[in-house]
C-alpha cells in the first residue's frame, strides 16, 4: 500500500540570507549605546581604508547575495538617521550597511514539515505530468523558523522529480496590511485579553474597515487626549502588535520560487513561522486561492496565522481569530461545504475537531471529531495537512504520539457532504519513524504537513524526527479499502 521513494532533503548550512543586524542599544556610562560607538569608529576610518575593507567584503559576498551592493544600501538607510547631515562617499554607505549586515544560514540546523500542493501553472507538460510546490520549515541559529519552498513534477506513475534550486535565497520586502476589520480586531483583542475601556474607545471611532493610517492616527489622537499611562501602556501596545502582525511581503518576479524565503517579519514571529499547511482552495466560481495555516512563536506564546497567496510571489498575512483559533494544527478544507469554511483544528491539543465559518480569518462553530483509541496514538492525535477529496470521502492524514513520545502517520476518512461523520479510520499507523529516520533533532518522530493526489496515487512527503525530509507514494484503492474496513 505504501512505498517510499529514494528521495531523501537535508538541510545545507550553505543556504544564507543576508539579514539586518543591529547591536543591542545598551548604554555604556560616559559613552553612548553600542550602535553608536560602532558608527563612531567606522567614520573614524580613513578613506582608502575604507575603500579596501569594503572591496574585501564584495569579494567574499557579492557571489552569495542577489543583488548585494542594492541589499547594504537598504541596510545603510536603517541607521542613516545617526549620520544625517554628514557627507558620506558611496563606499562608506556601503561599508556602514556591511557592518549592520549578517548572514543567516536559514537550514543551518533543520530542514522538515513539508506540505505539497499542485502549482498555479501546469501549462506545457507531458500527458500525465503535473507541477508541484513544496512547502518547508527551515530552522536556523536559535531555532528560528522560516518557510522555504522546492518545485518539480510529478509524472503519470507518481515518480517525482525535484527543479535544481536557485542560486540565492531572498527575502521577500514587507509591506503594512491594506486594511483591518474592526470586528475580528476586536474579538481577537479579547482573546489576548486587552478587551477593555481603552480599547474600546481607540476603535470604537473607526470605520467597521480601516486602514493602519487610520489607525495610527486614532493611537497619536489618544495619546494626546492624555490617558493613564498605567491603563492605557498595555493596551496600546498589544494593540500595535496585533496590527503589525498583518501585512504583505513580496518577491521579486525574477527570482525562482525555490529561492524565495517567508522570513518571520510580525511581532508574534520574533521566533519563528512553524508547520505551514498550504492548500489549493477552490471558491465556488472556480477562482483559486493558495491558504496556509502555521504558528506564529514569540519565544513565550503561539499565534495562528493565515497565509494567503495567488502566484506564491505576494504573500497576505493575516491573524486568524475565534474560540477554534487556538493552538497549533489547523488545516483547511479545499473547498466550502453547505457555503461554508471548514477547518479541522486541534483547540484541546489532544483531539480532532471540526470548525466552520463564513469568514475564513474568525472561526467561532467548533465541535469535537475524532478521539485517540488506538495504542499508537493514545497520547494525542492531530491532523497532517488539509483533507484531500476522493469519491470515497474526505481523506485526513493524521498524526498519533503512542509510547517514548513516537510519531506515526494514521489516517480517517470523513463523509464528503457531512464531514462531523468519520467514516472510516486505520486500525494501524499508515507511515512510522524506522531506522535512520528514527534518529534526528527529535528522535522517532515522522511528521507531515500536506499530501497531493496524483490519479490513484497519494504523494505523502514528510519530515523525519525533524532533520530531513522523505516522501513516500501511497495506492489510495488500497488505502480507502482499509479505511472501509478499519471502521
Amino acid at each position: 500500500m505504501l512505498a517510499r521513494t529514494s528521495h531523501l532533503l537535508r538541510h545545507d548550512p550553505a543556504r544564507v540570507i543576508a539579514k539586518p543586524y543591529l547591536p543591542g542599544e545598551e548604554i555604556f556610562t560616559d559613552t553612548g549605546t553600542r550602535t553608536g560607538l560602532l558608527m563612531g569608529r567606522i567614520l573614524a576610518l580613513p578613506e582608502d581604508e575604507v575603500v579596501r575593507v569594503l572591496g574585501e567584503t564584495l569579494a567574499r559576498f557579492a557571489g552569495r547575495h542577489r543583488g548585494f551592493e542594492a541589499l547594504l544600501e537598504r541596510h545603510f538607510a536603517l541607521v542613516a538617521h545617526r549620520v544625517a547631515g554628514l557627507a558620506l562617499s558611496p563606499e562608506r554607505r556601503l561599508l556602514i550597511g556591511a557592518y549592520f549586515t549578517n548572514e543567516y544560514s536559514v537550514e543551518g540546523a533543520a530542514l522538515f514539515n513539508p506540505s505539497l500542493v499542485p502549482a498555479p501553472d501546469q501549462a506545457g507538460l507531458a500527458p500525465g505530468e503535473r507541477r508541484f510546490v513544496m512547502s518547508l520549515r527551515a530552522v536556523g541559529e536559535g531555532h528560528i523558523s522560516s518557510i522555504e519552498f522546492r518545485t518539480g513534477r510529478v509524472d503519470a506513475s507518481s515518480t517525482v522529480t525535484f527543479d535544481p534550486l536557485g542560486p540565492h535565497l531572498v527575502t521577500g520586502e514587507r509591506a503594512p496590511a491594506s486594511g483591518y476589520d474592526k470586528a475580528s480586531f476586536r474579538g481577537k483583542l479579547m482573546e489576548l485579553n486587552a478587551g477593555n475601556d481603552v480599547a474600546w474607545a481607540i476603535l470604537d471611532p473607526l470605520p467597521e474597515h480601516f486602514t493602519l493610517g487610520d489607525l495610527d492616527e486614532r493611537l497619536s489622537a489618544f495619546e494626546r487626549e492624555g490617558a493613564p499611562h498605567a491603563i492605557a501602556y498595555e493596551t496600546l501596545k498589544i494593540i500595535r502588535v496585533l496590527a503589525a502582525s498583518s501585512y504583505v511581503t513580496a518577491f521579486p518576479a525574477d527570482s525562482a520560487l525555490s529561492e524565495r524565503v517567508i522570513f518571520p517579519a510580525g511581532p508574534h514571529e520574533t521566533h519563528g513561522m512553524e508547520d505551514a499547511r498550504f492548500v489549493r482552495f477552490a471558491a465556488d466560481d472556480g477562482q483559486v486561492t493558495y491558504y496556509a495555516t502555521y504558528t506564529a512563536f514569540d519565544g513565550f506564546e503561539i499565534m495562528p496565522q493565515l497565509i494567503e497567496t495567488d502566484d506564491f510571489a505576494r504573500f497576505r498575512i493575516s491573524t486568524l481569530s475565534g474560540p477554534a483559533a487556538q493552538n497549533k494544527g489547523m488545516a483547511l478544507f479545499p473547498r466550502r461545504i453547505d457555503g461554508k469554511y471548514v477547518m479541522l483544528s486541534r483547540r484541546d491539543r489532544e483531539n480532532l475537531h471540526l470548525a466552520t465559518s463564513t469568514d475564513v480569518r474568525y472561526w467561532a462553530d467548533v465541535t469535537e471529531l475524532h478521539r485517540p483509541s488506538h495504542s499508537w496514538e493514545l497520547l494525542q492525535i492531530g491532523n497532517c495537512g488539509s483533507p484531500v477529496e476522493t469519491d470515497q470521502g474526505w481523506l485526513v492524514i493524521t498524526h498519533g504520539v503512542g509510547p517514548m513520545r513516537r510519531y506515526v502517520l494514521g489516517a480517517i476518512l470523513l463523509d464528503l457532504e457531512d464531514p462531523q461523520r468519520v467514516i472510516g479510520e486505520l486500525r494501524e499507523p499508515l507511515l512510522g519513524p524506522e531506522g535512520p529516520e528514527r534518529e534526528g533533532y527529535v528522535p522517532n518522530v515522522v511528521y507531515s504537513c500536506g499530501s497531493m493526489l496524483n490519479g490513484r496515487d497519494l504523494i505523502l512527503p514528510y519530515g523525519m524526527s525533524d532533520g530531513a525530509v522523505g516522501i513516500a507514494v501511497v495506492s489510495l484503492p488500497d488505502l480507502l479499502a482499509q479505511l472501509r474496513r478499519g471502521r
